[in-house]
């Protein structure tokens, strides 16, 4: 079966009247899921009618029209009168229907979620996968049962954490691409999550230190690395790994588990690309014992430039180097050596 992507909308370049909104979308959706129409909560405004349809499993779909178009968005079953229109981001469509649609979903979310209501910033972001058909229940309850990946640590402060980069604007371009990563599975999966929110907060190191990033860089060996870091004099390549815990491993702790999952990470993609990439090992994941081991030590990961860290909810980053890193992240990582 195929899982569903983060949302995105329909666009139809046809007229579309009240009749045949009843027609050819509340019917059918009432006779398969139980569907009705209820009155959006927000205007739109700029000659758009504008519809709201819910559905008796929680499901929910918006549809905004004028006299020669339309655009719906839903996480629910698409009618077959829009399987064959064409896909948009957000980004993308005009801005009437993109401000109206985002105000009802973020009301819906903050009415089934409320303690989001305190991170707007957050919300926002994550709205493709917070109200996604597959999704929706366990990206939030990654962040309110499973403290978004950070071990001994409470849901309001790590919610907090990534509220305060996500304010910052830094990844807005973005979005879609990097909501996504956190997934429309149905099911929470902690370690891929984890490794998610990993590459926000190497986005989030980077733009502390003062570089621009831009996520998902592609190379001549058909790969992507994560992140391209930039300022004036500086524009380096950062890929991203984060080892589990060592209590969900056969490695023999927390030392080996940095070195085995950097060990992988460089004999694939880093490997092809032919070096010149700095690695970050994210050990956000490791409680504080774990960690300590690994300070002590300070392993090697089999590449140069590395840096190794780990994030604390309070914004403290505490890490290593090996190689000469061509950034200058002192400003964002109390380093070791």
């Amino acid at each position: 079966m195929p899982v569903a992507r983060p949302l995105r909308f329909r666009y139809s370049p046809t007229s579309w009247s009240e009749q045949r909104v009843r027609q050819k979308i509340l019917q059918p959706l009432r006779s398969n899921i139980g569907a009705r129409a209820v009155t959006p909560q927000f205007d739109i405004g700029a000659g758009w009618e504008t519809h709201r349809f819910e559905m008796q499993n929680g499901d929910i779909a918006l549809f905004a029209r004028t006299d020669d178009e339309a655009y719906w968005m839903g996480n629910t079953e698409t009618p077959s009168s829009l399987w064959r229109t064409d896909k948009y981001g957000w980004r993308e469509i005009p801005y009437h229907v993109a401000r109206w649609t985002q105000r009802e979903l973020l009301a819906t979310l903050h009415e089934e979620d409320p303690w989001l209501a305190d991170y707007p910033h957050l919300s926002w972001y994550f709205l493709p996968v917070f109200m996604s058909k597959d999704g929706r229940e366990s990206t939030r309850a990654f962040f309110r049962q499973h403290a978004a990946g950070f071990p001994d640590a409470g849901r309001r402060e790590t919610t907090r954490f990534f509220e305060d980069f996500l304010k910052t604007g830094a990844l807005d371009e973005y979005r879609h691409v990097m909501s996504g990563k956190l997934g429309t599975s149905d099911h929470v999966d902690r370690v891929r999550m984890s490794a998610a929110l990993g590459e926000f907060i190497a986005a989030k190191i980077l733009t502390d230190a003062g570089y621009d990033v831009t996520p998902e860089i592609e190379v001549t060996t058909g790969h992507s690395l994560d992140f391209r870091a930039e300022d004036a004099e500086t524009n380096v390549l950062v890929e991203v790994t984060r080892p589990q815990p060592p209590t969900n491993r056969a490695a023999d702790g927390p030392v080996a588990a940095v070195r085995d999952t950097a060990e992988t990470k460089t004999n694939g993609q880093l490997a092809e690309h032919g070096g010149g990439a700095v690695l970050f090992v994210d050990c956000t994941s490791f409680r504080d014992d774990a960690w300590a081991a690994v300070r002590g030590e300070r392993p090697d990961v089999r590449h140069r430039p590395a840096v190794v860290y780990r994030a604390r909810p309070n914004g403290r980053v505490e890490g290593y180097r090996k190689g000469s890193v061509p950034l200058e992240l002192a400003g964002a990582v109390d380093f070791l050596d």
